[in-house]
């Protein structure tokens, strides 16, 4: 921690040091501040910065420039917010295939200016017939290794981007389906440059050259991954958008698309499957109540389960309504402090409460309530809790079973934000989890891996764990779309990021960067992020975060510096118009008019 000792003022005598050695510490305490500030200056020096863009009358931020741009292309045609999702949802599948696609799932959250009305669309992918609580347990009952189960058949899930997609769109389209499909048609036949984030995620990939189509789609004939500014055409998946702008979300569901999805999950050459045309024609995508908290005269409004991103992001906004948070300042380790206590806590209630709500009783109204909330929050005190913290006790729990310690995922999904020229507003968060998902491509696309999500360990203490496997029950997410409202109803925001279980963090602090410190988007996502997952508070290397960690270690916190990659897309909604960003981690872009 730096010294709160005082230089004296100039032109007053400073007193004269009694000794060398009370020189010498004076010295090295001088030195010391010295290189604390450059180490600070160097922080904010090698810290990425976003742009912040500003538009009048539509906008759109999305994970890459060129589903931007097809986004802002349907914008300009006169097309909704859906129907610019929907377009830039199928150029991602195409140029970012790493995260999202029409192979894996998603959730959104819209806002229709006309009704004020709040839809949650459900699209997490579903466990087929055939899932069982024990199927990621090994031969002697203990839970498999997560690379070992996240490659081939086992983690995959029916997909439900294009049913939930197709459902937003008969609610909120305005373009005619098949309109929207035609920039990622075009791209796929034309091809469209390998960039630099997917060719390093190529490169480190060790289990693509294991499974022959996607082997072939993504490394040169001699076994190299794909070079960045390489021309990459997939002609087989302009195929398969051609079939579903025709056919509609039936075209994936049923027919030839949806047998060679569970052919090729039955017939993978690593951890084959069962999955079959009968579950592909049973999914269902759901329209779900929206969860929403009031905080600092704002209400947010964020995805409920089976999603845990709104709830946890929620839980900690209102764990912290009690705290100075916008007195205490952005990269500060008071706030940091606090924000990691929060979510320490939040993270217990996740672990232990939160799964598919067809298959347990999730307390959500009980783990919101502002009573609940305020009791909790006194376990925060001036220092980090010893240990590990355990779950509350909400109104509305039945039986609960703390969840298993997740294993590590690499950062993978996307998030995409809307506004139309009508004030119609979209957050969706999609991915197929992966990197590349489970690694197997059909008719041009990857297929997801989002099984994984679900426990490993189905039983814990005797209990059944809320998000264990079972048929037909979507696993758990962390995935975060979120609209913030003013308190006349107006939308002011629009967020949400990839990041695996880390999202729920990404998220939270662009809340408090923009309810808080009164950072602009571009600012916010910038931050420095900090994230507290239940064990170690993690500050991102690079930035200002990690400079808080000396402080926040005499505080009692387990410290971890490492990379954050977050993947933040925020829209503010001001009085003045639009004004946008995209993570500047990733190679997003915010467009507009």
């Amino acid at each position: 921690m730096t010294s709160t000792r005082s230089l004296p003022a100039r032109g007053v005598a400073a007193p004269r040091a009694t000794s060398l050695a009370a020189l010498l510490a004076v010295l090295v305490v001088s030195l010391l501040q010295g290189c604390a500030a450059l180490d600070r200056e160097r922080e904010r020096a090698a810290a990425p910065k976003a742009s912040l863009v500003r538009a009048d009358d539509y906008m759109i931020a999305a994970a890459h420039p060129l589903a931007a741009e097809a986004g802002r292309s349907i914008l300009a045609a006169g097309g909704s917010a859906v129907d610019a999702a929907i377009a830039a949802q199928m150029v991602l599948t195409l140029v970012e295939p790493q995260s999202s696609g029409i192979g894996g799932g998603a959730f959104m959250l819209h806002h229709d200016a006309g009704t004020r009305k709040l839809v949650a669309y459900d699209g997490r992918e579903t466990a087929p017939a055939s899932a069982r609580p024990g199927m990621f347990l090994d031969a002697a009952g203990n839970p498999r290794g997560f690379e070992d189960a996240v490659v081939g058949g086992l983690s995959v899930g029916v997909p439900g981007v294009v049913r939930m997609l197709a459902l937003a769109h008969e609610d909120a389209g305005v373009l005619p389906w098949p309109d929207l499909f035609a920039p990622a048609i075009a791209l796929a036949e034309q091809g469209f440059p390998v960039s630099p984030r997917l060719h390093q995620a190529i490169a480190e990939d060790e289990h693509l050259k294991t499974f022959p189509a996607a082997a072939g789609y993504f490394h040169t004939p001699d076994g190299e991954a794909l070079a960045a500014g390489a021309l990459l055409r997939n002609p087989e998946l302009a195929a398969t958008l051609r079939a579903i702008a025709a056919g509609g979300g039936d075209a994936f569901y049923t027919g030839p698309i949806a047998a060679d999805i569970a052919r090729t999950v039955s017939a993978a050459p690593r951890n084959p499957a069962r999955m079959t045309a009968a579950d592909l024609a049973g999914y269902r995508a759901l329209r779900r109540e929206p969860v929403c908290l009031d905080y600092r005269a704002r209400r947010v409004c964020g995805m409920p389960p089976p999603s845990s991103g709104g709830i946890t992001t929620l839980q900690i906004l209102g764990l912290l309504r009690g705290f100075d948070m916008r007195g205490s300042g952005a990269n500060s380790a008071a706030s940091a402090h606090r924000l990691a206590e929060a979510s320490r806590l939040a993270f217990a209630d996740r672990n232990a409460y939160i799964g598919d709500p067809k298959f347990a009783a999730v307390p959500a109204a009980g783990l919101l309530d502002a009573d609940y909330l305020a009791r909790r929050a006194r376990l925060i005190g001036p220092r980090a809790a010893p240990g590990e913290v355990a779950p509350g006790r909400p109104a509305g729990v039945l039986a609960f079973a703390e969840n298993a310690t997740e294993a590590p995922r690499p950062p993978s999904t996307t998030h995409l934000s809307v506004v139309d020229a009508a004030g119609n507003v979209a957050a969706m968060t999609s991915s197929v989890e992966g990197p590349f998902g489970s690694r197997l491509m059909v008719r041009g696309f990857v297929l997801n891996n989002q099984l994984t999500d679900f426990s490993f360990r189905p039983e814990a203490g005797g209990k059944p764990v809320a998000n264990r496997a079972e048929a037909g029950k979507r696993p758990r997410s962390s995935m975060a779309p979120t609209i913030v409202f003013a308190d006349d109803g107006r939308p002011v925001l629009a967020t949400g990021s990839p990041g695996g279980s880390r999202i729920i963090g990404y998220v939270t602090k662009s809340l408090l960067a923009t309810l808080n410190w009164g950072l602009d988007v571009a600012e916010a996502v910038s931050l420095g992020n900090v994230v507290n997952r239940g064990g170690a508070t993690e500050l991102e290397a690079g930035t200002e975060a990690a400079a808080l960690r000396p402080d926040l270690e005499a505080l009692g916190h387990q410290v971890a510096i490492g990379e954050l990659g977050s993947g933040l897309n925020a829209i503010a909604l001001t009085r003045s118009g639009l004004e946008g960003a995209a993570d500047p981690r990733r190679e997003g872009a915010a467009l507009g008019n």
